[in-house]
């Protein structure tokens, strides 16, 4: 079976899909990507590559063929910018580098922007191969959510484009169950099936890589929050908790990434002296399996909008892998996760008190039953987020979409 993964973010960017296309061969798939410049989260391209030009390399014996595009720098003009460069430069320079090539599906991996499906459905017409779109983000529901587009005329004027890619896909795939319902509202006669995000099986295994010395964790129950601190986690959240809890001295909040609400969290942190409240920035992800066994309890926030509340934020699956209980700020789909694993305490998003209570209590439970969470989490993983048995359905599911296309013909 020959696959192209059209994607605009792929390796070096860190993101599932460089794990979900690399797996892919050990399933009789010989995948080939269509990708961009890599320039996220930095905003800038990364050093070894230039912006013009198109670029061709050889990854695990995967051919990447790189499209020139606009690096996102930091401004919301910027970011629309280097969404539409993508989708340009793959309408224009995609049928060039793929010229007499032949595929039998192309596979499109869409957190923001979902723009980038319209080069794959150009190509899927030109190679007669059926076009099957894994739906990570809402749109236009996240632009309004995210403050990053506003006026009612543009999110109506997306909406009418996102209406037009998923029902010119041959089939729709979501990431959370709660996706269905909106994705089939404007999806028409397409069909649609949850897929969800696998977690990365390294989490759930013990770490030959030694955890850096972090401050915080070595406390007798240090609550660990990873990953992007930005506006969508409601990072506020944690410094209200963590000002509620400073009088317990044996709690520490130990939050590691980086994002456009660090520098905010790191002047809460000398304006409220909250000693308690640790930001040592981004460290590799290979090193977080070892740092993430060291924390009392894991911590996912999201914003009280109900657009995330569809969401199952990607670090949840990895979260569960670990091992540890989680304490998740947040509504909807992630939520329910939580609880139906067993696997920790689910509080309402943005509500600092609730939070504070629920590592407060967490930390009084008995030390077993704690242990217990992070069995069920653990257990919960191996049964509907791990990467080889979701990579594996992948596999079947491309092909079934390659023969009822077949069918068609």
């Amino acid at each position: 079976m020959r696959l192209l993964v059209v994607s605009q973010y792929f390796w070096p960017e860190n993101f599932r899909i460089n794990d979900l296309a690399r797996s892919l061969r050990g399933h009789g798939v010989d995948a080939a990507v269509l990708t961009g410049k890599p320039n996220y989260p930095q905003g800038k391209i990364f050093d070894g590559y230039r912006a013009g030009g198109v670029h061709r390399e050889v990854l695990d014996g995967m051919e990447v063929l790189r499209v020139p595009l606009l690096a996102r720098g930091a401004s919301g003009l910027r970011l629309a910018l280097n969404y539409l460069s993508f989708v340009l430069s793959g309408m224009a320079f995609g049928p060039w580098l793929l010229r007499k090539k032949k595929f039998d599906a192309i596979f499109v991996y869409a957190p923001s922007p979902i723009l980038q499906a319209i080069p794959a459905i150009m190509l899927g017409w030109l190679k007669r191969a059926p076009v099957i779109l894994w739906v990570q983000d809402l749109w236009p529901a996240s632009l309004s959510a995210t403050g990053h587009v506003k006026n009612k005329l543009v999110l109506k004027a997306v909406e009418h484009v996102v209406r037009f890619i998923y029902r010119h896909v041959d089939l729709l795939l979501v990431q959370s169950e709660a996706f269905e319902a909106p994705v089939r509202a404007l999806a028409g006669n397409t069909p649609v099936l949850y897929y969800p995000n696998s977690g990365d099986d390294s989490f759930s295994e013990s770490s030959a890589a030694p955890a850096p010395a972090l401050d915080g964790l070595d406390a007798p129950f240090p609550v660990l929050f990873a990953g992007n601190i930005g506006t969508a986690q409601a990072v506020d959240v944690i410094v209200e908790a963590a000002a509620m809890l400073r009088g317990h001295p044996e709690i520490a909040f130990v939050v590691v990434g980086d994002g456009s609400r660090r520098a905010w969290m790191l002047e809460e942190k000398a304006r409220r002296q909250l000693d308690n409240l640790h930001l040592p920035g981004r460290y590799p992800v290979e090193t977080m399996p070892a740092v993430m066994q060291q924390a009392g309890a894991l911590l996912v926030t999201l914003t009280d909008q109900e657009i995330f509340s569809y969401t199952v934020p990607s670090k949840l699956q990895n979260y569960l892998a670990a091992g540890r209980p989680i304490v998740a700020s947040l509504n909807g789909e992630g939520a329910r996760l939580v609880r139906r694993a067993n696997a920790g305490v689910a509080v309402a998003a943005e509500d600092g008190a609730a939070l504070a209570d629920a590592v407060l209590r967490l930390y009084r439970t008995d030390p077993v039953e704690r242990a217990r969470m992070g069995t069920n989490g653990a257990r919960y993983f191996a049964q509907h987020f791990s990467h080889d048995m979701l990579v594996g359905q992948l596999a079947a599911i491309v092909g079934s979409c390659i023969a009822n296309r077949k069918d068609e013909q």
